[in-house]
């Protein structure tokens, strides 16, 4: 569902850098495809952004975020149903997972899977790793139909948005208020590459889901792509100017 980036690097040899955003929330920028997940610490509960590409991957970043939250990822939110977001999601066992509407039936359809599965070996994922996560691909509990608020303790909460249909058919960010407010985008914003647009994208609704990005997230907010480092709310307008030059969308 991705178009072609990179040549993963060896990720076994490479650690897990922390790279902290506010009080309670950072990321990291996995090696490979520069993809990022995010961790949103509360009081006895802890939220992962995105998964990773393998099974291999998600226990990596299970034992990272376990280590700086001091207790197990209680909640996994998935910002897209590409394979370099959600194929370690079977390793956060216990963990309520999250997406979009409508989610759950690419999660859950044979045809999805295979197709996720041959675009993560087209993109350079070992095949036997591709279908292992696949096979066990974890369906969502829960969907987001518009908003919902989740409570992690201590004062934290985190906004699940569904964004509608733009980079794929499912997106979902994740915005957590603060000083400053922090906005895990997905790849609805890229800032290592151009905005990739594959054949689940929706390029039409693309800049209006931006425009909603910014709105929520406002105008001191950080907001982190998918792939790439965080940005701030001119980059985003900017992105979002270009999308529609590139596709055509009148505004």
């Amino acid at each position: 569902m991705t178009d072609a980036r990179e040549t993963p690097r060896d990720e076994a040899r490479e650690e897990l850098e922390w790279e902290r955003l506010a009080d309670g929330v950072g990321r990291c920028r996995l090696p490979g495809w520069d993809c990022t997940t995010g961790l949103v610490v509360g009081e006895g509960a802890a939220l992962m952004v995105d998964a990773g590409s393998s099974h291999a991957e998600g226990a990596r970043l299970r034992a990272w975020a376990r280590a700086r939250a001091g207790g197990d990822v209680t909640h996994l939110a998935l910002t897209h149903p590409h394979f370099d977001h959600i194929f370690g999601a079977a390793v956060f066992d216990g963990a309520e997972i999250f997406a979009a509407e409508g989610a759950d039936a690419v999660f859950g359809d044979s045809g999805e899977r295979a197709e996720l599965r041959g675009d993560a070996v087209r993109q350079g994922l070992d095949a036997k790793a591709a279908e292992e996560a696949a096979d066990t691909l974890v369906r969502p509990g829960r969907e987001v139909r518009d908003l919902l608020t989740l409570r992690l303790g201590g004062g934290r909460e985190v906004l699940l948005v569904n964004m509608g249909p733009a980079h794929s058919t499912h997106d979902l960010a994740v915005v957590v208020p603060g000083d400053p407010a922090v906005v895990f985008c997905g790849d609805l914003v890229e800032e290592s590459g151009e905005p990739q647009a594959g054949p689940d994208a929706v390029p039409s609704r693309w800049p209006a889901a931006l425009d909603r990005l910014l709105a929520l997230g406002g105008e001191d907010a950080l907001y982190v792509p998918g792939h790439g480092a965080v940005v701030d709310a001119a980059f985003v307008r900017a992105q979002r100017d270009a999308l529609a030059t590139r596709f055509g969308v009148s505004r």
